[in-house]
């Protein structure tokens, strides 16, 4: 198996765009959403993105191979919010380990065909795990503050099995993603350990934060120094930030991170920011653009797209990052 890690000392990798804006072109209804085997479910399923690794695998084998047909090395998985705890929104708890499993075949697939297509440039699956729809370190609730709505242990829990599925079914890397609660984050990376450690493999991890407004904070208070040092204490393949902001305006953080940390780096914004519709105008030249001041300061070794990126914003991505040498990593004294 190709070492993601020995490809990340020669070049800068590019990660894939969004997978919710590709979905939301095949224009789904809640019939396509359930298929076959959903269809007498109880409840509604539709906007269920995950569960499509499912019922329209197809698709979601397309979306991979799109990016990847315009130089993505890298595609994750469609399974945000494939844990337990997200997907009990929608009374599927227990097909938790499957849509995990599934979906890391489906990408896996795909990328052994592209690879086999042209050995020189080997593709890769990351397995990715979002935040879930809870914080285990802030109250939801105003009045009372010292409430949780979800603890340390179930997050580690769910955690587990989601990362036992997405090795098993093939992921090459596992991204902790879209970090708000750095808490929520550390849940996962004890979990993967505990995998790691039963499975006897040692997979490379990333893990990417996102900064919610211009405070230039995570939602759980942090700065990008603090939600470094949070998570350092694992030897991560890479640190860095995606979402929330477009690329001009995650710069100055992603910036932070590569002036304090040994670990490869990783940025994955915005097309811009959502505009009244919470629909997203920036074209791909003005990313591109962006992106190159990325470049030019040699802050990244991974690069895409988050949402409202499309596979013509990672074409050009991809076509400028030939131009440049990956950001070396430094040892810090």
């Amino acid at each position: 198996m190709r070492d993601i890690r020995k490809e990340l000392e020669k070049r800068i990798l590019v990660m894939d765009g969004a997978m919710g804006t590709m979905l939301q072109q095949y224009k789904f209804t809640e019939e396509d959403f359930r298929g076959e085997r959903f269809k007498d479910f109880a409840y509604p399923v539709q906007g269920n993105n995950d569960l499509l690794s499912l019922t329209q695998p197809k698709a979601i084998a397309e979306v991979h191979a799109a990016y990847f047909e315009v130089g993505a090395d890298i595609v994750e998985t469609n399974t945000f919010s494939s844990t337990t705890i997200a997907m009990a929104d929608y009374h599927m708890e227990d097909l938790a380990y499957e849509l995990n499993f599934e979906s890391a075949r489906i990408a896996k697939e795909v990328a052994e065909e592209f690879t086999r297509k042209n050995p020189e440039k080997p593709r890769f699956v990351a397995g990715a795990m979002g935040p879930t729809n809870k914080t285990a370190s802030m109250s939801p609730d105003v009045n009372d503050p010292g409430f949780r709505a979800i603890t340390f242990d179930q997050l580690r829990i769910a955690y587990k099995e989601q990362a036992e599925g997405l090795i098993e079914g093939g992921s090459d890397v596992l991204l902790i993603e879209t970090v708000f609660d750095t808490l929520n984050a550390k849940a996962a990376l004890f979990a993967i350990e505990e995998v790691k450690e039963a499975k006897g493999v040692d997979i490379p991890i990333m893990v990417s934060g996102t900064i919610t407004d211009a405070s230039g904070r995570t939602l759980s208070g942090q700065t990008p120094e603090a939600f470094l040092v949070s998570i350092s204490h694992i030897p991560l393949l890479s640190v860095g930030f995606n979402c929330a902001l477009g690329a001009d305006q995650l710069l100055p953080y992603v910036k932070q991170l590569a002036q304090n940390t040994p670990f490869y780096i990783s940025a994955y914004p915005n097309a811009g920011l959502p505009n009244h519709f919470g629909e997203y105008d920036q074209t791909a030249e003005e990313m591109q653009a962006l992106i190159k001041t990325y470049l030019d300061e040699h802050v990244v070794n991974i690069i895409g797209g988050c949402c409202g990126t499309t596979p013509d914003h990672i074409k050009l991505i991809a076509d400028a990052v030939k131009e440049y040498k990956p950001r070396k990593i430094a040892e810090l004294v």
